[in-house]
């Protein structure tokens, strides 16, 4: 963190001391102002619900630039990425800093790979779970759980300790996702293959049976791992400071991670692919295309509390750089399965259409986000809509780990703990029963 030669100076009109504030520059992005000083300066503490205009913490991970549509991890852009390397690589790069060449590439890949399988008694913890639970609750629990099944890397302070841990989580997430799908349908658990990719180990737990074998598809599974890349981390999101503001009181990594998957539940976070595909059925289910115009004019229309998901984003003012890539891998995926009249992607594409026209959506700024079309590529593999946001966790967690890590290793990191703006009643005494 480098100290401007400017400050801030905090002037009150009703004639208080000025007070000096200094301000810090980046790599990008905007410039800081420290007010860590102020409330022992001043006896006031800021105001900003949502930290709208705060910067929680310092970070070299990961960079958005919301006005020019900008996605960087480590300094690269997340097209290179997501075209260039694999999900893995990423991991690598967003754990380590660097890139593998293909002497770590192999290391690493190896050392995930031979972490995949998870405690056999982890099948009865999930018996205790309803069949028809959604798989979210069965995620939190789960995820949780890690923690007293691999109690042997819990010390968050001990580096080695988090190693374990972010490998372990790594490579078990996909283990358990698919374990939490089994169960709702059913169906036998399909144990990890160690001769597949990461991709196309979770798509054979996911989709293979003990009756015949099962081929994994290199479309299919070229498009799995891009959505990993692209969900990898997203900067201080509400889950990733979630992890960081848990990780803070220097509990488990587990149950960090735990917190991110519970934050990730909501429908305004990790929920809003799954929201995204089910607006596009009950278009559907209304009359297509030619009902589209009677949506968006819903949309519009304030009263209606009609909702046009999948379009805008909190950061980005401009396209989300992954949904133009998540757009490609959604045609090259209805390609390979024949479904390129598939009534719901040229619904979603006239709805694109519409909205990227419409004066209304532009002037907003709302254009498709990668929620948009992730949710049409899950369905079209096969993917059920309860655990699209399951699959968003599991690519999430390299970057919550990543992010802890970085907290931890922080000689500034304290304990989380934001003030507030106190409006309730001031002091007053207990009253007998007799006389309430």
């Amino acid at each position: 963190m480098k100290a401007s030669d400017t400050k801030a100076t905090l002037s009150f009109s009703n004639g208080g001391q000025n007070v000096e504030l200094p301000i810090y520059k980046g790599t990008m992005g905007p410039d800081v102002i420290d007010i860590r000083k102020l409330y022992a300066q001043t006896g006031m503490f800021t105001y900003d619900p949502g930290f709208m205009s705060t910067a929680s913490c310092e970070s070299a991970i990961t960079y958005i630039d919301g006005d020019k549509g900008e996605l960087l991890y480590r300094g690269y852009p997340i097209e290179q990425l997501a075209t260039n390397c694999d999900f893995l690589e990423t991991c690598h790069l967003l754990l380590y800093g660097e890139l593998p060449n293909e002497g770590e590439k192999a290391g690493f890949t190896k050392l995930v790979t031979n972490h995949t399988m998870v405690n056999e008694q982890m099948q009865f913890f999930l018996r205790g779970f309803r069949r028809d639970a959604h798989p979210m609750a069965i995620m939190t629990g789960l995820v949780g759980a890690l923690s007293a099944f691999y109690h042997d890397s819990t010390d968050i302070n001990n580096p080695k300790h988090r190693e374990i841990a972010a490998i372990r989580l790594i490579a078990k997430m996909p283990t358990l996702v698919a374990m939490a799908y089994k169960y709702t349908i059913g169906q036998p658990y399909m144990y990890p293959k160690n001769n597949l990719s990461y991709a196309g180990n979770f798509l054979h737990m996911m989709f293979a049976t003990p009756c015949e074998e099962y081929k994994v598809s290199p479309v299919l599974e070229r498009a799995l791992d891009r959505i990993f890349i692209l969900h990898a981390d997203h900067e201080q999101n509400a889950s990733t400071s979630t992890v960081r503001l848990c990780g803070s009181s220097g509990t488990n990594p587990f149950a960090a991670i735990a917190a991110g998957v519970a934050c990730l539940w909501g429908p305004a976070h990790g929920g809003a692919n799954e929201a995204a595909l089910n607006m596009l059925y009950d278009i559907q289910k209304a009359g297509g295309v030619d009902k589209i115009g009677e949506f968006i004019k819903q949309v519009k229309d304030k009263s209606s509390n009609v909702k046009l998901m999948g379009f805008g984003h909190r950061v980005y003012k401009n396209y989300d750089p992954r949904a133009k890539l998540m757009q490609e891998t959604c045609k090259e995926v209805l390609g390979e399965l024949g479904l390129e009249n598939d009534p719901l992607f040229k619904l979603a594409m006239a709805l694109e259409k519409i909205a990227l026209e419409d004066e209304y959506f532009v002037s907003r700024k709302l254009y498709p986000n990668v929620d948009f079309y992730s949710g049409i590529v899950q369905r079209a593999i096969g993917i059920p809509v309860p655990l699209f946001t399951a699959i968003f966790a599991l690519a999430r967690t390299v970057g919550w780990i990543a992010q802890l890590n970085e907290m931890i290793g922080d000689p500034e990191y304290k304990i989380g703990r934001p003030r507030q703006l106190f409006e309730g009643s001031p002091k007053r005494d207990v009253q007998p029963i007799g006389k309430r």
